[in-house]
């Protein structure tokens, strides 16, 4: 049964030493309640897909005590300040490009080179996020495709045995999803409405688009379509061989004969896979490229729990190249 802890001191630090541990801890914020994972633990963070049955690769929001914390971890851009000093903590998520030593772990970002941060408003979420000592990845405490919870007792209604517990803080305040920018482009673009309005956010920093971001390319936040993350060598799916001028991301006994390789699971777990995913793929891309390898023959991943997910992916890595 998952734990259900109250937010005073006792409640917080077993739910970070919880999530420290590699659990799965709903903990409230005053948008709504969000799933929260150590956001460094590719591991922990795939359990997060699989706890909520999201479909896809999503990007998660990584959430921080304060700006400080946060920047540690992208690019801090002069708008980026402004923001924070207007709107931190609060309801609003910011899009920027990863610094190169970014603690969170790429299955977190959909292995994209920008990262989606916040820090929350409520005293017990940051609280919370100051004693786990880590950036922690958090999507909204229900399964995909519902009504995000917005109570405790919303969250244990979907998610009660698939988490290690929830941190009860009460009711939220604003009761919406955070407003998301991306920061990360030539000029600033409102990618998700919510609890920040468009309005405030133009007070401060001036006009701002709206819709995806600027070049099309695709999902840089949570709740919209993706392009992820490609390897710039070709993928081909569903090797059954290899050649000696081929990488290979293996799952299960690996082919032999490849130029380089990446196992996502000698076992093969789906969970682990999904976990290594990200990793791999860029790891093959250097590899191939330092070796003068043609391309990364993918081995097949079961279309089962997150193995629709890891495919899904792949899919998208392999597709045509404009």
């Amino acid at each position: 049964m998952t734990e259900r802890l109250t937010a005073d001191a006792a409640g917080i630090a077993r739910a970070a030493a919880l999530l420290r541990a590699g659990g799965l801890v709903a903990f409230g914020t005053e948008t709504v309640y969000g799933l929260g994972a150590d956001a460094t633990d590719a591991t922990a963070v795939a359990a997060v897909f699989t706890a909520k049955g999201r479909p896809h690769f999503n990007p998660l929001i990584a959430h921080y005590p304060d700006a400080g914390a946060a920047f540690a971890d992208v690019q801090e851009t002069a708008l980026a300040r402004e923001l924070a000093a207007a709107f931190w903590p609060g309801p609003l998520t910011m899009v920027l490009p990863r610094r190169a030593g970014c603690r969170v772990a790429l299955l977190a970002g959909a292995g994209l080179d920008t990262l989606a941060v916040r820090v929350p408003a409520t005293a017990s979420a940051r609280a919370l996020l100051t004693t786990v000592g880590r950036p922690v990845a958090a999507p909204s405490a229900n399964r995909s495709g519902q009504v995000s919870p917005t109570t405790s007792a919303h969250v244990l209604a979907e998610l009660d045995g698939r988490i290690a517990a929830v941190l009860d803080s009460g009711a939220c305040g604003v009761g919406v999803e955070s407003t998301v920018i991306d920061l990360a482009g030539a000029h600033p673009v409102l990618l998700r409405p919510g609890g920040a309005t468009r309005e405030a956010i133009e007070a401060v920093i001036g006009p701002v688009g709206i819709g995806m971001t600027p070049d099309g390319a695709g999902l840089r936040s949570p709740g919209l379509l993706a392009s992820h993350y490609a390897p710039g060598l070709p993928v081909r799916l569903d090797a059954v061989s290899v050649g000696a001028d081929e990488a290979l991301l293996a799952f299960g006994p690996p082919l032999q004969g490849a130029g380089a390789s990446y196992q996502l699971s000698a076992a093969g777990d789906v969970s682990e896979a999904a976990a290594r995913l990200f990793d791999g793929l860029r790891a093959l891309d250097q590899a191939g490229r330092e070796r003068g390898l043609r391309g990364i023959a993918a081995m097949t991943v079961p279309m089962q729990g997150l193995g629709l997910a890891i495919n899904d992916r792949l899919q998208r890595a392999a597709a045509p190249r404009g």
